[in-house]
């Protein structure tokens, strides 16, 4: 059913090219709620057509739900304009209506043009939003803060840091945490657009 379901669901919406028809699919999940497609897609193995669409209705709620943060994050993790910002198709320092609109584009993307490359588009933008939850991360652990008091100050070198509270770790080690869970999103997206490629993503 749930195969059956996706690909019904992607071959209507390439084949018909009606702008109601695209709406209709990209809001989904607005107008049935997740659950809806969670029932049909979500249980199915990770290598195949409708986990690829699940992950990609999710990236986009996630996407449009949190793109104030995530608009700094590709800030942070995508400093210097990189071939990912090309293939993700962002700015070097999107605003939060870009991540909005990105995420809308490539989820239509996936049904009026090329699967493989709207999948490749979400791996690329994951990618980047894991190095940006690296970044902060990094910053968190190794004292990007300014002084709390006298007691924590360094002059190594002539600098001023303080050590990282056990808060601080905490915090650091959960946004590492979220950006694995990324980076194996992002793996998977491409290994569904080379099976998408070779005709194996069923």
């Amino acid at each position: 059913m749930s195969h059956a379901s996706a690909a019904a669901m992607l071959d209507r919406v390439h084949h018909s090219q009606d702008p109601a028809v695209v709406e209709r699919v990209l809001t989904l999940v607005e107008r049935e709620g997740v659950d809806i497609i969670a029932e049909l897609w979500s249980h199915a193995q990770p290598d195949t057509l409708p986990a690829m669409l699940w992950r990609l209705y999710l990236l986009r709620t996630w996407m449009r739900r949190h793109q104030q943060s995530l608009s700094r994050l590709w800030r942070a993790g995508e400093p210097v304009a990189t071939v990912d910002s090309v293939v993700a198709g962002i700015d070097q320092a999107p605003e939060a209506q870009d991540i909005a609109h990105t995420a809308d584009s490539i989820l239509s993307g996936a049904f009026t043009g090329d699967f493989a490359v709207a999948l490749e588009r979400a791996a690329a933008f994951t990618d980047v939003i894991a190095g940006g939850l690296h970044a902060q991360a990094k910053r968190l652990v190794h004292g990007d803060h300014a002084p709390r008091d006298s007691a924590h100050e360094h002059t190594a070198l002539g600098t001023t840091q303080d050590e990282p509270t056990a808060d601080d770790r905490t915090t650091a080690a959960r946004l590492m945490h979220t950006a694995g869970n990324l980076l194996v999103t992002a793996r998977d997206f491409r290994s569904g657009a080379n099976q998408w490629r070779r005709g194996r993503l069923e």
